[in-house]
């Protein structure tokens, strides 16, 4: 078994293609998952969409009871507890799938079977798992989670909601209020947090029929109106202390870890929304005619249409690349996590880092792609009867949602620097070299014909340089002051998530070699690689530029220069190229 690389550790070297997990290593139970997704969104999901976005009382519970009843909930839960346990990429699959649906009935599974369901599978005792986790897994009963408060969302630790032991001993009793609980208004169980004796966070299940728990009225929201968003108030509602999750004190563990799944759960919802995008998109522009011809066949549609499939094949290379590498990571025997459940959230939260760049790649990523479909529809795409009135709507809210973008960017840093500090992850030794390394010239870049992407390869180990010369210029420049610089720190960050995503691109297509140069995915792949040096180059300079000035920022943008020098290919060849099979496809050309 190759050695797995630590959370980040795709900074510091190369990665063998044949140890990344791709969309096209599916079993063939995942490709009958995904069909039978498919089928049920398309038949029972889809014909609703009007009453779902009217929030018609009781329609997405029986819904999520029906895809309960085809064991869809059930996908990562163990099959000791009535689930199919398959796993995270599996239930990665489940959600990029049910993107179909739309944004509504999206959330409210993707709430039900993330951050409703898995707090208790990683951190429930075992007698908490076998009382809720086989409910959770038929639709029995729905789960939802409850952190936000008025006075703490980004800052989580800044909770007010109390828990103070009663008299008996046998119960915690909460106080407070939570905002922006999806599922609220159907959920069975909330995953609530509080401070016991207002100091210790800790997460507790809470049924919702406890006394002293009242549900609010529903929200009305910019987009995915639909689901259902309420404020949930305590009032020392009873709860036992065996349904403390975890440990008391430990909430910051569940809170976190959660959060880390979500932000890779959401990043796979995403992928799906913009194939649905382009779904819709890709035929409409094939259909609307102006000057005589389809507006297809102008070069500047094709752009867009190429730019939604080349971020959207970007974002399904590190979206299963990254959950290739937590499952690999819980197949390793560690002693130290014998539990099966504490070891998956060990290696989930190993690779904090990669399910920020899938957060904050993906939402980002729908967010351009809903804006072009918009573009593409023309005035019609601001007709509330065109899909892409609500698209762009739904879309909004991921980058909101399991931490702003603006917090993931800065997870990104402060997650790289505490592991480099704790000898975690050898950061300051790769510092130290690229730093060896500038002082003399850098090979050619060599391209064989033999070795398709080689070149591309050698861009992306420059633009990890490229990235390490930056931050250890900014970690010269502001020291222990560095947290404080956070546009600086957000840079950074673009740059990390860039390489991150070029190199799973350049990964993919290797391990699944293209068989001719007219093959969409080379020239992807080619774009990511080629065009990856520009971004850098851009970033970094302003990096530099706000750490150095004189002759030290001149040396610093020379040593930049030097890494990010490439020539340039025809990107407007290699994206007709793109656009031309999602034209074929009429959609998603990788898929």
């Amino acid at each position: 078994m190759a050695t797995l690389p630590p959370g980040g550790g795709f900074l510091l070297g190369p990665t063998d293609p044949q140890h990344v997990f791709t969309p096209e290593d599916f079993t063939e139970e995942q490709r009958l998952l995904a069909a039978t997704t498919r089928h049920f969104v398309l038949n029972e999901v889809l014909p609703h969409l009007p009453a779902i976005e009217a929030k018609t009382p009781g329609l997405l519970p029986r819904l999520l009871k029906q895809a309960g009843a085809l064991g869809l909930l059930g996908v990562e839960i163990p099959t000791a507890y009535g689930g199919a346990g398959m796993g995270l990429a599996s239930g990665l699959l489940l959600l990029e799938t049910a993107a179909l649906g739309g944004g509504s009935f999206l959330v409210s599974l993707g709430d039900h079977v993330g951050i409703g369901t898995l707090p208790i599978l990683y951190f429930g005792s075992p007698a908490l798992r076998q009382t809720y986790l086989p409910a959770l897994a038929t639709g029995d009963k729905l789960g939802c989670y409850a952190l936000t408060e008025p006075q703490a969302g980004s800052d989580a630790l800044a909770v007010q909601t109390t828990a103070t032991l009663a008299p008996d001993g046998r119960h915690y009793l909460l106080s407070g209020t939570k905002i922006f609980v999806t599922n609220a208004g159907f959920a069975d169980l909330f995953t609530v947090f509080a401070k016991v004796d207002r100091a210790h966070f800790t997460a507790f299940v809470v049924e919702r029929q406890a006394p002293g728990l009242t549900v609010g009225k529903e929200e009305h929201k910019l987009g995915i109106v639909g689901s259902s968003t309420c404020a949930v108030t305590l009032d020392h509602v009873p709860v036992p202390v065996t349904h403390v999750l975890g440990e008391v004190g430990q909430g910051h563990r569940v809170a976190f870890n959660i959060l880390n799944v979500g932000r890779l759960k959401l990043g796979a919802g995403c992928l799906g929304s913009i194939k649905v995008v382009m779904a819709h998109a890709v035929p409409y522009a094939q259909q609307r005619r102006q000057f005589g011809r389809p507006i297809a066949s102008f070069g500047l549609i094709q752009h867009k249409l190429a730019e939604m499939a080349l971020r959207a094949y970007a974002l399904e290379s590190l979206v299963y690349r990254t959950a290739g590498l937590i499952e690999a990571r819980l197949a390793t025997p560690a002693p130290a996590a014998p539990d099966d459940h504490a070891r998956l959230s060990a290696s989930i939260e190993e690779y904090a880092i990669e399910c920020a760049i899938a957060k904050v790649f993906g939402s980002e990523a729908l967010d351009a792609a809903v804006d072009e479909m918009v573009q593409i529809y023309g005035g019609y795409g601001y007709m509330e009867e065109f899909p892409a009135a609500r698209a762009y709507r739904d879309a909004r809210i991921n980058r909101i949602f399991e931490g702003t973008n603006e917090i993931n960017r800065l997870l990104i840093l402060d997650t790289l620097q505490r592991r480099a500090s704790r000898n975690r992850l050898p950061l300051f030794d790769a510092l130290q070299r690229v730093g060896k390394t500038l002082l003399a010239p850098l090979p050619p870049l060599q391209d064989s014909e033999a070795a398709p992407l080689q070149v591309e390869q050698q861009l992306v180990e420059r633009g990890k340089q490229a990235v390490l010369l930056c931050a250890g210029a900014a970690v010269q420049a502001f020291g222990t002051e560095l947290a404080e610089q956070q546009e600086v720190l957000a840079l950074l960050a673009d740059m990390i998530i860039a390489v991150y995503a070029a190199e799973s691109v350049v990964l993919r297509t290797l391990k699944r070699c293209p068989s001719g140069e007219d093959d969409p995915r080379l020239a992807a792949a080619r774009l990511w690689g080629r065009e990856l040096p520009q971004r850098l180059a851009h970033l970094g300079s302003a990096v530099l530029a706000a750490s150095a000035q004189g002759d030290t920022l001149q040396t610093q943008l020379a040593a930049l220069q030097k890494l990010t020098r490439v020539t340039p290919v025809n990107s407007v060849a290699l994206r007709r190229r793109i656009a031309a099979a999602a034209l074929a496809a009429q959609g998603y050309p990788f898929g």
